[in-house]
C-alpha cells in the first residue's frame, strides 16, 4: 500500500470492532488515489452492499464531517446496521424504482461505489440506472470486477454479459466523437458525460465530467492559439507519414 493509504486503511483495520470488514488489501490503494483528493470536503457517498456492516464506520471515519452517506443491501438485516450519521435503505440493485427512489431522496451522487451482489447483470443495471443521477466530476466505482470472468456470476472470459466487456463498451463510447463510420459507430450522447474510464485489478472507476462542447484541438505558433473543431468532421483521414514509415 502507498504511504498515505498506509496513513488510514491500514491503521484502520487494525481497530475495527465486531463487524467484518473484507476486502482485498490492494483495494485500500485505489481508494487513496481515486478517493483522497475527495476527502476535504462533505459529500454525498451511495454504498451498494452492506452484509455485516463492517464498511459503514470505515467510511464515516474516512470522509469529511458533514458528508451524506447512504448504504444499500436487499438484506432487511441490514436495515439495524445503520449508524448516527449515516442511512440505510433496503432494496434490490437492479430495480429501477429502487435506485430512482435512492436517487430521489439522496442525489446527485459524489461517489458511488458498487460492493453489492458481484453478478455482472446487477451490476450493469445500477450502473446504467445510477449514472444519471452522478454529480458532475463524480466517480462510479465497481469493486470485485474478477467475477466477470466466473459464469457463476454471469461472466466468462470476454463474455458479452459481463460487466467487464460492459465497461470496455464504454471506452468505445468516450472515443466515439472520432468516429469515421456514422452508420455503424455514431456519436454516442454518453461521451458528453464520461471524463475517464480506469480499470484496475477487479475495479473499474467511471470518472463524469460534463462537457457542454466537443473536444477542441488548437494550433499554436507565435504565440497566437487557434482553436477548432473541424478534425471530428473529416472522413477518411489518414497519416501524414503514411509511405514513409513503412505503414
Amino acid at each position: 500500500m502507498t504511504d498515505a493509504a498506509q496513513g488510514f486503511f491500514a491503521d484502520y483495520i487494525t481497530r475495527t470492532g465486531e463487524r467484518s470488514l473484507m476486502k482485498w488489501l490492494h483495494y485500500f490503494d485505489v481508494y487513496d488515489r481515486e478517493l483522497g483528493r475527495l476527502r476535504g470536503r462533505p459529500l454525498t457517498f451511495l454504498e451498494i452492499g452492506i452484509f455485516r456492516g463492517g464498511s459503514i464506520p470505515m467510511w464515516a471515519e474516512y470522509f469529511a464531517p458533514g458528508s451524506r452517506l447512504v448504504f444499500a443491501d436487499i438484506d432487511p438485516a441490514c436495515a439495524a446496521l445503520e449508524i448516527p450519521g449515516t442511512h440505510v435503505r433496503i432494496g434490490n440493485q437492479a430495480d429501477p424504482a429502487f435506485l430512482s427512489a435512492l436517487a430521489e431522496e439522496f442525489g446527485p451522487f459524489d461517489v458511488v461505489l458498487d460492493d453489492g451482489s458481484h453478478l455482472c447483470h446487477h451490476q450493469i443495471a445500477s450502473c446504467e440506472g445510477l449514472w444519471p443521477h452522478l454529480a458532475d466530476g463524480g466517480l462510479y466505482v465497481v469493486e470485485d470486477c474478477h467475477t466477470s470472468y466466473w459464469p457463476g456470476f454471469g461472466g466468462g472470459h470476454r463474455a458479452p454479459g459481463s460487466f467487464i466487456e460492459y465497461a470496455k463498451g464504454l471506452i468505445d463510447v468516450m472515443h466515439s466523437w472520432y468516429t469515421e463510420d456514422d452508420a455503424v459507430f455514431p456519436v454516442d450522447p454518453r461521451a458528453r458525460a464520461i471524463e475517464a474510464v480506469r480499470f484496475y485489478d477487479s475495479i473499474v472507476v467511471l470518472e463524469k465530467r460534463l462537457r457542454a462542447n466537443r473536444p477542441t484541438s488548437f494550433v499554436s505558433r507565435n504565440g497566437v492559439v487557434t482553436t477548432t473543431q473541424r478534425p471530428l468532421d473529416i472522413r477518411g483521414r489518414r497519416s501524414m507519414f503514411a509511405g514513409r514509415d513503412g505503414g
